[in-house]
């Protein structure tokens, strides 16, 4: 990988405030694609997408004007495209979730769209109304620019770790409820119906979501855990999981969110992290496969090679 892409430095504490101002205005732009978006299973269809530049909802079927809305973290913009080519955008800067969303809404409808949203967070404790939401929150230019290059790396493991699946499976795509990227893998058999109970996320969602057993495994910038984080559970949990071996020296279980967990900067820091990555996705999906008494014989098959369909060694073209 070209030097300039390493696994970057992301202390948690160092950009607390301009991560939770991000995820706060990741939610308004999901929940724009939420809006004008069929509904795809598992709430696939809300989700955003990590480019080379930042983030993108991908295209939104606004009725008034199909757009596509994407984070620019390398010039620092909020960009709203829509058909026939007109765009607009505005500078991502220090400001307030109300002024935030007050720009993007203007922004949209002066292109011809729609934005009238749920107007409240999901998945936060104490939630502010987006409007109410007025003091000013800070925006760290580095701290995100280290964001997105930690995604962009992540992303690559996740899209490297699907292929070794036949069964289905999800992109890799960043859930803005939760404020993560997340790759699932599904046994094909249903699951006991979830509790609910996610903070401010209707227990239907929840339910439709968790609908099927899963091995899900994702990455956490820090919010929530306090530091940078790869993650890996089960839905549902295996009692034997916890117990299962898992190959990565720095992973842990954790009894109190019952999947395993392992630090961003281990990976970051170790010899060869996406192989260090790649070990943590394989050996806890494993661990979930194994103990939940997954079919898979079926459902895997050889890690995909890049341009080349599988079984053969040369290039088909």
């Amino acid at each position: 990988m070209n030097e300039e892409f390493q696994w970057p430095a992301i202390p948690f504490e160092e950009w607390e405030a301009t991560c939770s101002a991000l995820h706060l205005w990741c939610q308004i732009v999901g929940k724009y694609r939420l809006r004008h978006t069929h509904w795809v299973n598992h709430s696939w269809h809300a989700t955003l997408y990590v480019t080379p530049r930042g983030l993108t909802t991908g295209l939104v079927s606004d009725p008034q004007v199909p757009t596509t809305v994407s984070f620019d973290f390398c010039e620092h913009n909020l960009i709203v495209d829509a058909a026939g080519g007109q765009t607009t955008s505005f500078e991502l800067t220090p400001m307030s979730v109300a002024e935030f969303f007050q720009r993007f809404k203007r922004a949209v409808e002066d292109l011809g769209g729609e934005c009238e949203i749920h107007g409240r967070p999901n998945e936060l404790a104490d939630p502010i109304p987006f409007q109410a939401d007025t003091a000013r929150r800070p925006y760290d230019r580095d701290a995100v620019q280290g964001f997105h290059q930690a995604l962009l790396c992540a992303q690559g493991a996740f899209d490297q770790f699907r292929t070794g699946f036949q069964g289905k499976v999800s992109p890799a795509h960043l859930f803005w409820g939760s404020f993560d990227l997340a790759v699932t893998r599904f046994s094909g058999r249903t699951a006991p119906t979830h509790p609910g109970g996610v903070p401010f996320l209707p227990d239907r969602v929840t339910r439709e979501a968790y609908s099927h057993e899963v091995s899900s495994a994702g990455f956490w910038p820090g919010n929530g855990y306090g530091e940078a984080m790869f993650y890996s559970y089960a839905y549902p949990t295996p009692d034997a999981m916890k117990d299962a071996p898992v190959q990565t020296e720095a992973a842990f279980w954790s009894a109190d969110l019952g999947e395993f967990l392992l630090p961003y900067e281990a990976v970051r820091t170790a010899p060869d992290p996406e192989a260090t990555l790649l070990s943590f996705l394989q050996s806890t999906y494993q661990a979930a496969a194994t103990t939940g008494e997954w079919d898979s014989s079926a459902l895997e098959r050889p890690v995909g090679q890049r341009g080349l369909p599988p079984n053969l060694s040369t290039d088909p073209c």
